[in-house]
């Protein structure tokens, strides 16, 4: 530990003892992973509280983001456009033309230098790289070429190995000259308050643990957020009219103020909706049933209009302001397991006018028993499998390649015109060429058939690509499956003295919450239910309600829920009705 924090002095000779102290503690857990780049070579990567901090690559050490995060002018930073990370992201280096030209000019480097690329607006690094050419010889060519070989970006293999929270908002520093600026314009307007005082001063030194996590729009947000931190910071005062008021909120943008209904409906759902014996609470229910319901009159929420786009991003911002904990408690179906009651911006959060708090805790009480639930749409797909790459080919497509039924249906039909391959006596039936006989047609089978009806070779088709599912969730966006997915599964199990019970596995696959069913149920049919963990599946759990209650279930979830009924399996058992005599 001693020679990692000497090394580290040495390749990083900014950092203050106190701050290897930080990076390198000395009582705390260090551990240290080998990994493997695509290109085999071997990286040591070291981890300090679950995150990795810096990684070696041919004894040379090089920090990452997380570290950046803290320590953010720890290398001389060269911004780009926020488009470019998922290109940096996907392997790509940065080339000059993505790389914007500050009014006071680019930092002075040499050939080789390690270098931070930030965000235009945002001072967090996203990536580390190694000039390829000096500064003057950038400016030289006109910022042309390739400018860096980046290593390691935000949303990479390494930064997976950490908590994958999200960059800080990170105000540019101010140089000199706009300090100066500023002050006279500071001095021309007199009796008004700066509105820039939590900016840093210029050439301080900010470290992300001194800034303030109130202004929850701007941590998404990566451009142009000058203007919305000013508007932000300069409180109206007191006696300002509400019209001036009015006019302040009509001055933003129209993401701007989705993304603030979206947080005042958070916070909003977190104080009066949501109770701690509702967790673990599926993401969909919370934003269907809770934050919808806190959305004023005249407004709607609509997640694709803010800056965040996805309700995912929304909840990782919120998570990484430690208000929430997210967890993937079955794959692809994401659930809030903990919320900070506690968190100064929940308990200084006011419930708006025209909600009251008795009106919240009624609205909480109805809630348990009627939950506004969206069925997700499925829809299956398929696969092309190695043995398929033949057939499909010719249309451009390559093994693992994903398609819907009606493109399959397209491209056989193509490849069979294009092929001549229609049987010129009787049209309905299709001569079977080389392709198709390796492709559909099993050994004992290739001897024997010549020609398939259309339907047959459509059927065959589908039945030999690999089976995937895709489900879009209310809000969210689509997840892609192997195999087909599972259907709802009821069945009735008899214990002791005879007695039935009804079992229902899967709700969570359809994103429904099993407590939110077992609750509904328990109330219609006023019989005991209870939660168990589903045997042979990791991370799920069943509803187990006492007696025969498929009939119930089945109305349930065929006219309350919308859900197709070739989804649920185990609706025959439903008890038959006797004739009375």
């Amino acid at each position: 530990r001693r020679k990692l924090r000497s090394d580290v002095a040495a390749a990083f000779p900014t950092l203050s003892t106190e701050q290897l102290a930080e990076l390198i503690p000395n009582k705390e857990e260090l551990n240290v992973i080998k990994i493997y780049s695509h290109k085999g070579e071997a990286i040591t990567v070291y981890m300090n509280h679950r995150n990795p901090i810096l990684f070696e690559v041919e004894k040379v050490l090089y920090p990452t983001v997380y570290t950046l995060w803290v320590y953010p002018d720890l290398l001389p930073a060269f911004a780009t456009w926020p488009p470019v990370l998922q290109k940096l992201a996907g392997g790509a280096d940065l080339m000059l033309p993505g790389v914007v030209v500050p009014p006071s000019g680019l930092p002075q480097v040499q050939r080789g230098t390690l270098c931070a690329v930030t965000l235009l607006g945002n001072r967090a690094p996203v990536a580390v790289g190694v000039a390829t050419m000096s500064t003057e010889e950038m400016l030289a060519a006109g910022m042309k070429g390739k400018g860096f070989a980046v290593l390691h970006t935000h949303l990479d293999h390494l930064w997976e190995y950490g908590d994958k929270s999200s960059p800080p908002t990170l105000a540019p520093l101010v140089t000199d000259s706009a300090a100066k600026e500023s002050a006279g314009d500071e001095e021309e307007l007199q009796g008004k308050e700066p509105v820039s005082s939590c900016s840093p001063e210029p050439e301080q030194h900010v470290d992300i643990r001194d800034l303030s996590l109130k202004d929850r729009d701007t941590c998404a947000e990566l451009l142009g957020q000058e203007e919305l931190r000013e508007n932000r910071a300069a409180e109206p005062a007191e006696d300002a009219s509400a019209e001036d008021q009015q006019e302040a909120e009509d001055s933003r943008t129209p993401q701007e103020q989705m993304d603030a209904l979206f947080n005042q409906c958070f916070f909003h759902a977190l104080k009066c909706k949501v109770k701690k014996s509702d967790l673990p609470l599926l993401t969909s229910t919370f934003l269907g049933s809770h934050m919808f319901s806190c959305c004023p009159a005249g407004k709607q929420l609509d997640i694709k209009k803010s800056s965040y786009k996805k309700f995912s991003k929304f909840l990782q911002c919120m998570q990484h302001q430690k208000i929430l904990q997210v967890k993937e408690l079955s794959k692809g179906v994401e659930s809030i397991v903990e919320v900070d009651w506690k968190h100064p911006d929940i308990k200084a959060f006011a419930v708006p006018e025209g909600f009251s708090s008795a009106s919240a805790a009624q609205d909480s009480k109805s809630e348990d028993r009627e939950q506004v639930y969206h069925a997700p749409e499925i829809i299956p797909l398929y696969g092309v499998s190695t043995k398929m790459v033949p057939l499909f080919q010719e249309s451009g497509h390559r093994k693992g390649s994903i398609l819907s039924s009606s493109e399959v249906r397209n491209i056989i039909i193509n490849y069979v015109k294009s092929n001549e391959l229609v049987d010129e006596t009787n049209k309905n039936f299709v001569k079977v060429n080389a392709v198709l006989c390796d492709c559909l047609l099993d050994k004992s089978e290739q001897e024997e058939i010549s020609h398939l009806k259309w339907d047959e070779l459509l059927s065959r088709c589908l039945e030999r690509l690999q089976p995937l599912h895709q489900v879009t969730f209310f809000g969210q966006e689509p997840v892609v499956r192997k195999g087909n997915i599972e259907p709802i599964d009821i069945s009735i199990a008899q214990r002791s003295s005879n007695k039935k019970v009804t079992i229902i596995k899967n709700l969570e696959l359809y994103g429904l919450d099993p407590q939110c069913v077992a609750n509904t149920l328990q109330q219609k049919v006023q019989a005991s239910a209870t939660i168990t963990p589903a045997p042979g599946a990791k991370d799920r759990v069943q509803v187990q309600i006492q007696g025969n209650q498929v009939h119930h279930l089945a109305k349930m979830l065929l006219e309350e829920y919308q859900l197709p009924r070739k989804y649920i399996q185990g609706l025959e058992k439903a008890p038959k009705l006797g004739r009375k005599k």
